[in-house]
């Protein structure tokens, strides 16, 4: 089983202030790339932010992320979905405001792989049609493998 990593959240904070340093700057061209699985269930706008914004952070230095997006939380993946308030982000963060699902698509733009959970769509109201471009319908046994790579460590929000 693989090791769950925890953070406080005075870490968390941190991470959000983290500039936009490369995957390149972290690791080397001999280096094999870090990899993560991110798994999403909460309709919490706070936890959904939050796991958005530590996820960007692990982006940033280096980590190849896989995003698993279940129950709620599978919404982020909709095209045209719409948080209905914004997250504030500490006064250290020129952003100010963000909401989950613009970070995702800043996630997915920059490599990440984001899938909901295969009994999301049958669930919901949704088709696989109704997905942002790029998001994918997830299979058990390849997040089944992952979750049991003890080199890929699993993040649950």
């Amino acid at each position: 089983m693989a090791i769950k990593k925890r953070l406080t959240l005075a870490a968390a904070a941190a991470t959000i202030g983290v500039s936009g340093m490369s995957a390149a700057d972290s690791h080397d061209s001999e280096t094999s790339q870090d990899q993560a699985l991110v798994i999403l269930t909460s309709n919490s706008l706070q936890t959904q932010g939050m796991a958005m914004i530590l996820a960007n952070a692990m982006q940033q230095q280096g980590t190849d992320l896989h995003i698993l997006l279940c129950d709620a939380a599978g919404d982020l993946a909709v095209q045209g979905y719409a948080s209905a308030e914004a997250i504030q982000t500490p006064a250290a963060n020129p952003v100010g405001q963000i909401k989950p699902e613009s970070i995702l698509g800043m996630l997915m733009e920059k490599g990440a792989s984001v899938d909901v959970c295969a009994i999301y769509l049958p669930n919901s109201d949704h088709s696989e049609a109704d997905l942002r471009e790029g998001v994918g319908v997830a299979a058990p046994g390849p997040i089944a493998e992952m979750m049991r790579d003890p080199a890929i460590p699993v993040y649950t929000f």
